[in-house]
């Protein structure tokens, strides 16, 4: 029930609500689209399938990383550590001859910048110095899979990547209207002021941490189920942290709809001019120039500024009719 709470002195009442029109209609088509994007691969070629995992790869990375930097303030450029982890994980796995698409299964659960930084880089040392590893020249997956048809190994892939984006986004979401949601938004703005009205700030953001850490890991399985193969070059690349802070700053970062769309318009500007080299680079330093300058607070920030919320987070205040005033016997004006 929605709460209410009575002002006598104004005869008005006050209702506290989290939901909209807005969000009931976004839910919706959310279930719509998944059951089309569901159904693709009996629809569409594996061209579009395999571009699409790609997509829902950026998307979650894109949650997860907002999950630490938008809402529980830390700033992390070494999430590709976890990345690497769960990639090799999965090889490892393979080897003792458990599919590969089981393995996912249990994983779908300023200083410190640098320290993260830090540690992505030790790993990669250290698997680039381990030949059972690889080394420095990768692992493949292709010899584990050769018994699927490509098709249908494609299939496969396209289904558990829209798996765990969809349970990414989903926990991501759940997660920041719970209390944790409060706290880390608390631990964000404030720090100090929160632990003084009894937030554990340190259990709360390595809650943070762990909790996308897995996620990364998972994220991380998925990337070479998707490739066939990775090298520790390239897997626990830095680059991947510049591209998810460019998607969530530029959707809006603290917002769980800014990061979805910052993936989409990453994904579209990488698919347009990934084949031009350098200018991959301007093009999408050109739209970050264009995001900042325009719109501070992210694509997303515009939206928001109207009163816009997909998928609300916090509560909202609406007024209710008085008892005896004409919109009483209908309950209130019903917008949330």
């Amino acid at each position: 029930m929605t709460p209410v709470s009575t002002r006598p002195e104004l005869g008005a009442a006050v209702a506290v609500t989290r939901w909209s029109r807005a969000a009931t209609a976004t839910a919706a088509v959310s279930v719509l689209a998944l059951a089309v994007l569901a159904a693709l691969p009996y629809l569409a070629g594996t061209g579009i399938t395999q571009a699409l995992v790609t997509l829902f790869l950026l998307v979650s990375m894109a949650a997860l990383w907002n999950l630490l930097a938008g809402y529980a303030g830390m700033i992390s450029f070494g999430q590709q550590a976890y990345l690497g982890i769960g990639a090799y994980l999965v090889w490892l796995v393979s080897k003792t001859g458990v599919s590969p698409f089981a393995v996912l299964r249990p994983l779908s659960g300023g200083y410190f910048a640098v320290a993260t930084w830090v540690v992505a880089t030790c790993f990669f040392l250290y698997v680039t110095n381990q030949l059972w590893l690889g080394g420095g020249t990768g692992v493949s997956l292709a010899g584990q899979l050769a018994g699927l048809p490509p098709v249908v190994r494609q299939a496969y892939t396209y289904w558990l990547a829209l798996a765990l984006t969809g349970v990414i986004v989903a926990g991501v979401y759940l997660l920041v209207r719970s209390r944790f949601g409060l706290d880390s938004r608390a631990v964000h703005d404030e720090p100090a002021a929160a632990a003084t009205m009894g937030v554990e700030v340190q259990r709360t953001r390595w809650l943070a941490y762990i909790l996308a850490a897995t996620g990364f890991g998972a994220v991380g399985g998925m990337l070479i189920i998707s490739t066939l193969y990775i090298d520790p070059a390239t897997v626990f690349s830095v680059n991947y942290s510049a591209d998810m802070l460019f998607m969530v700053v530029i959707g809006g970062i603290g917002t769980m709809e800014g990061p979805i769309i910052g993936a989409v318009i990453f994904f579209a500007v990488q698919e347009r001019f990934s084949s031009y080299g350098a200018w991959y680079l301007v093009a999408i330093g050109a739209v970050a120039i264009l995001v900042v300058l325009t719109a501070p607070g992210g694509v997303w920030g515009i939206a928001a500024r109207r009163g816009w919320s997909l998928l609300p987070v916090g509560y909202r205040v609406r007024g209710v009719p008085a008892p005896g005033s004409p919109g009483a016997a209908a309950g209130g004006d019903g917008h949330g």
